[in-house]
């Protein structure tokens, strides 16, 4: 007896069901800032201190994202809704989206509720997608600020 596979419908929709934080991951690909909205980012370890999100193969700045040395995390605030639409409709150019330069010179979202540094560790091919794992080099939080979620296909 032959086992049906899940259909990607189903999944999403199941996935839909889990309440996520949204991030802007983001790079400095020579002088070339380029960021991507993921939801698919989790912390790994605490010694060291490790995060994980992963990419589509398909995503047309993959190839930046492998390159690079240091990555962006920003996990946005309530107020950064249209950040997050910005960034997941295919374009990586920054617009008018406010941002500083790490020390690491990776640009980072101004008013984020948390802003990562991050060294890229280990980039592991699965599936669909590309997962990185990265060590956190420095954090900024803001206290003052509540997160944006996503669930059900929706923000809150």
């Amino acid at each position: 007896m032959k086992k049906k596979q899940v259909s990607n419908y189903s999944f999403k929709k199941a996935l839909s069901k889990f309440a996520t934080g949204i991030t802007i991951i983001t790079i400095n690909s020579k002088n070339e800032f380029i960021g991507k909205t993921v939801n698919s980012f989790a912390s790994l370890s605490l010694n060291p201190p490790l995060v994980l999100f992963s990419l589509d193969k398909k995503s047309s700045s993959l190839k930046k994202f492998l390159e690079s040395k240091y990555i962006g995390i920003n996990i946005l605030s309530k107020k950064q809704k249209n950040i997050s639409q910005y960034f997941s409709n295919k374009k990586e150019t920054w617009g008018d989206t406010n941002f500083i330069l790490s020390k690491e010179n990776i640009p980072l979202i101004k008013n984020s509720v948390v802003n990562l540094s991050c060294k890229t560790f280990k980039k592991l091919p699965n599936g669909d997608h590309v997962i990185f794992i990265c060590k956190v080099v420095s954090i900024k939080i803001d206290k003052s600020l509540k997160p944006l979620i996503y669930l059900n296909n929706k923000y809150y």
